[in-house]
């Protein structure tokens, strides 16, 4: 074992804080969707047989590395140069792959939260979005931060996912609502605005809003626990199930893995599915639910949906992916767009890209920490972290 196995063991032991988070708003009682997945084991490593917080090892080859996070998810993954960002519920880790330094940062070092939904450069500065403690903004000199909550107008402090645009706006993601920052302009409060489904008129169909792109004519998407949304020039639309987003429950019912539906555990999920004529259903299926969004270079808008596989929108209309047509499953948690425009889908069981007329899948033995994918990002070179249920996967393409 070389001495970054040792050295990032020490990184991952760190942020190994037990607990989860939930990925409702004041849903304590109810698990994040990757608990509802069996914790599947990462592939066998030479010299360890037992499974343990740190560093589990490196291959033979070394083509990959596992860091083991205990029982938790890994939400967000943020690669700029020599540095990765892991943002977890204990916090966020900032990692240099050539030195082998790392930090955590978490309440002890002046963030509000430890659960992170969101790291990522916004304005130069990076910023993490938090599970109860708003928008954070570091400042790298000194390791302070800069915090922004209600009080500054946000619209609530569970943060998803933040946005910057090509024109400056800043967009937040919360679960009351959408921040919209004109120019960019944090301390300036006549710049801040909130839409919500009251203030849209029904243009924004839920108020818990879980991630954001720009179109590639400057719209701005949002995926919502209700539908998919879109704001183009001041007007508001959205699609649902009913209007072609998600496939039909008699398509994928056969293949949807578990059973933890959040509408056996919350009003709010059972009233969605209610709403949709769902309410006899007890698998974990609501197309409506939107939790992860990506565009393609081209403008095609991909979302991945809770048990209805991963739709797309052409512009014209909505289609559906699902296990029939070749996706390892049907939950969507992640969509990664990567230095070669290729969409990465990430899902309850294993990693899927586009290659010819099928799609390659990566499992664990394969290299990933585990089948449960929630978040990756990727280098130039092809390197690929991938964040899963308990751990991250560092897979090296050539096996450097």
């Amino acid at each position: 074992m070389n001495h970054k196995v040792l050295a990032v063991a020490v990184v991952v032991g760190v942020v190994a804080i037990a607990g989860a988070y939930s990925v409702g708003k004041k849903q304590s009682a109810t698990q994040a969707p990757v608990a509802a997945a069996p914790q599947a084991a990462h592939p066998p490593v030479a010299g360890h047989d037992q499974v343990r917080e740190g560093r589990v090892g490196v291959d033979p080859t070394e083509k990959f590395t596992h860091f083991r996070v205990g029982n938790k998810n890994v939400k967000k993954l943020y690669i700029e140069n020599d540095t990765v960002w892991v943002a977890t519920s204990g916090g966020v880790v900032r990692y240099n792959t050539t030195t082998d330094q790392f930090k955590l940062f978490d309440i002890n070092d002046g963030l509000l939260s430890n659960g992170m939904f969101y790291v990522g450069r916004v304005q130069g500065s990076l910023t993490v979005g938090t599970y109860g403690g708003g928008m954070s903004i570091l400042n790298e000199k000194d390791n302070s931060w800069t915090h922004y909550n209600i009080p500054e107008g946000l619209g609530d402090a569970f943060v998803y996912d933040v946005l910057e645009t090509r024109t400056g706006d800043l967009w937040i993601a919360t679960w009351s609502g959408v921040n919209r920052i004109r120019g960019g302009k944090l301390d300036d409060a006549a710049s801040w605005e909130l839409h919500t489904v009251e203030s849209t008129g029904g243009g924004l169909p839920n108020d818990w809003v879980y991630a954001l792109a720009e179109g590639k004519n400057g719209e701005i998407w949002l995926a919502t626990e209700g539908g998919m949304s879109r704001y183009d020039n001041g007007q508001w639309e959205n699609w649902t199930h009913a209007r072609g987003v998600g496939a039909p429950y008699e398509k994928v019912k056969d293949a949807i893995a578990f059973r933890s539906d959040p509408a056996q555990q919350s009003v709010h999920h059972a009233m969605q599915k209610e709403e949709m004529g769902l309410q006899d259903v007890d698998q974990a299926y609501n197309p409506n639910y939107i939790i992860s969004l990506v565009v393609g270079e081209d403008g095609t808008v991909w979302a991945g949906t809770w048990g209805g596989g991963l739709a797309y929108y052409n512009g014209t209309e909505w289609n559906n992916l699902t296990t029939v047509e070749g996706l390892p499953g049907n939950h969507v948690f992640m969509l990664h767009r990567d230095h070669q425009n290729r969409i990465w889908i990430g899902t309850n069981n294993g990693l899927a890209v586009k290659e010819g007329e099928g799609y390659r899948i990566l499992k664990a033995e394969d290299g990933l920490f585990n089948n449960t994918v929630f978040s990756m990002a990727t280098t130039p070179t092809g390197d690929m972290w991938i964040g899963s249920f308990g751990g991250v996967a560092h897979i090296r393409p050539h096996g450097n």
